[in-house]
């Protein structure tokens, strides 16, 4: 059995170990510190504030317009019918060039200036005047097609009400000031905007532009002009709201190509970008001009970009998968705003495809700089 002082004894060395040796093994303070080397340790690898070259994408980048394009091929042209031969009538003097037979089972169905239509004078003595095909043997007025067609109000009465609304008087308003029924007001509004955009397509199409300047638009809520809002409880409530109005505009002629309401996202990027292709002539790359949205870049590079064969960095070895890269013509040019309480504190511009020597040349044509100034009107809405 162990005694009790053996414990005791153990007990004193390890009090003796804490209070005196212990101390005793730490550093002094007037002791010199370890030499500094005399060369400085730097890090071995240095970061370029230049920007690097983009290097591309191993795999093109998502649209869904153009996925479902090449899932379903355009048909061929259709080949047009042979001109009606003239007869021995009397000269005709009434032009009907600019009119087509609209029954589906005409050849001359959507075809202009082939000499398959007659005038055939005014039904009942109405003011629109009726033409006869030739071809199918029917028979339509001139105005078919048209937002007057099937209606008994008069031309003129029509014409005033989508003035009204063009200008922004509302439905209501309109309605109690020509005494017409507000649904009707809305349907006349609804053909109208359906011949509009019938018209804009058949208008605008193979567009060559020098430039083009895209932009996400918001309305501002007529809260704030009646004082129920501040501004800052506006733009709170709009950074929410998932509708924006992308646009796509020539700053020369003004010329507003792409109109569209849709979020903030890649998706509708994809879109807005897809539908300015569509609009451009072949081989056309504007010089695009935006604000720092980071889905524009990826949006341009879908639609302006082709599959390139990197070179060899070593003799041997396996060759580098292809990149999908911008073409060479592209330039693409962004304007990054900076607020501070909702103001501007900061304007930088960044060149993402291209270079800046590029750019400034291609704007000096026109006695221009980088902005997006003539797309960043905010309407009221």
């Amino acid at each position: 059995m162990v005694s009790h002082l053996f414990y005791y004894q153990l007990a004193l060395l390890a009090l003796i170990w804490l209070f005196v040796l212990l101390p005793l093994s730490w550093p002094r303070r007037s002791e010199t510190p370890p030499p500094v080397p005399a060369t400085p340790i730097t890090s071995k690898r240095k970061r370029s504030p230049e920007p690097t070259a983009f290097e591309g994408l191993t795999h093109k980048p998502h649209c869904a317009l153009c996925e479902r394009e090449t899932a379903q091929p355009k048909a061929p042209a259709p080949v047009p019918p042979a001109p009606m031969p003239p007869t021995n009538r009397r000269p005709r003097t009434v032009d009907t060039s600019r009119h087509f037979c609209p029954h589906a089972a005409c050849r001359y169905r959507g075809w202009l200036g082939l000499g398959n239509l007659r005038a055939n004078g005014h039904p009942s003595g109405g003011p629109w005047r009726q033409f006869h095909c030739l071809d199918c043997k029917g028979y339509f007025p001139e105005h078919h097609g048209t937002i007057f067609h099937g209606k008994q109000a008069a031309v003129e009465l029509i014409v005033q009400v989508l003035a009204c609304l063009a200008e922004g008087l509302g439905i209501r308003a309109t309605a109690r000031g020509f005494a017409v029924d507000a649904n009707t007001v809305l349907h006349w509004l609804v053909e109208a905007a359906e011949q509009l955009q019938v018209f804009s397509a058949s208008f605008l199409c193979e567009v060559h532009v020098r430039q083009l300047q895209l932009d996400e638009l918001y309305a501002v809520l007529r809260d704030v002009k009646t004082g129920a809002l501040n501004e800052d409880e506006a733009i709170e409530h709009l950074e929410r709201s998932p509708s924006w109005v992308w646009t796509a505009m020539d700053p020369d002629s003004k010329l507003l190509l792409v109109i569209d309401v849709g979020t903030r996202t890649l998706a509708m990027a994809q879109r807005v970008v897809h539908q300015v292709v569509q609009v451009l002539a072949p081989h056309c790359i504007p010089l695009c001009l935006t604000d720092g949205l980071k889905e524009y870049g990826t949006a341009l590079l879908t639609h302006f970009g082709s599959w390139r064969q990197p070179a060899r960095r070593r003799d041997t070895g396996p060759l580098p998968k292809p990149r999908w890269m911008p073409v060479p013509a592209l330039l693409y040019a962004q304007v990054v705003k900076s607020y501070r309480r909702r103001r501007i504190v900061g304007v930088t511009y960044r060149v993402v495809f291209g270079t800046m020597e590029r750019v400034q040349q291609g704007l000096s044509a026109c006695g221009r700089k980088i902005n997006t100034a003539f797309v960043e009107v905010r309407p009221v809405g």
